[in-house]
């Protein structure tokens, strides 16, 4: 049983409480509008193969950094997509006591025991409205809300995601719905927004795939942060 990994953060910050160790798993089957990372897109794009034991290693290679509030982040790609080894590994992660978050969309199968073996769930919200959805991932919102409302049954912690692009999703309505809909949500710890970056346009251009938003700027962070003040 291994893990088909894109790429690996030892210090991440960002993706859950504490500092982390975050595993970016290859394959997803959405087609964001601001994907950032398209070599995740194949699920046999990886660039190595880790077993659980070796992930547990890993780990303890950085324990003393991670200290009691780090962990094990599982991001992609979409991690859910291998569901049978992030299982796995979870389970050896959680014998150890090991903080475990699943930054996911939603959109996989076979998810429900790595779910119930998490600790957080960060779930990126793509889009509320199905036609908005569908825009900006390809696919049909069903397989988040599906997803979603196990995590509800599950009561599990949660944190919402969502990118802020220019000329899409920059605006105050857009975000007050955001706020509305993470009411409805039990045990939702954090809605974050995240400002969209062109960084990885020129991955899309050595990968000769169109890059859809080409000629969209960046958003400006501070104009992000001040949008952050409406979900208060």
């Amino acid at each position: 049983m291994t893990l088909k990994i894109t790429d690996i953060e030892t210090m991440g910050l960002v993706d859950g409480p504490g500092m982390r160790l975050v595993l970016f798993l290859s394959g997803c089957r959405l087609r964001c509008l601001y994907c950032h990372n398209p070599e995740t897109w194949d699920a046999n794009g990886y660039t190595k193969k880790l077993t659980p034991r070796k992930v547990l290693s890993l780990y303890n290679k950085y324990k003393s950094y991670y200290g009691e509030t780090g962990g094990v982040t599982f991001s992609g790609g979409e991690p859910l997509l291998q569901s049978e080894a992030v299982l796995e590994t979870i389970k050896l992660l959680k014998k150890h006591n090991i903080h475990v978050a699943l930054d996911t969309s939603g959109v996989a199968e076979n998810y429900e025991e790595a779910v119930k073996l998490a600790d957080l769930i960060i779930l990126d919200v793509k889009a509320i409205n199905p036609e908005e959805y569908k825009k900006l991932t390809g696919l049909d919102i069903s397989y988040f809300n599906k997803f979603l409302e196990f995590c509800k049954l599950q009561n599990k912690t949660i944190w919402l995601r969502q990118v802020i692009v220019p000329g899409i999703n920059d605006n105050k309505e857009h975000v007050l719905s955001l706020k509305q809909f993470a009411k409805n949500i039990p045990n939702v710890q954090k809605v974050e927004l995240l400002p969209y970056h062109t960084m990885g346009e020129s991955k899309y251009k050595e990968m000769n795939i169109p890059y859809r938003l080409s000629g969209t700027p960046a958003m400006d962070k501070e104009s992000c942060k001040k949008l952050e003040q409406y979900l208060k």
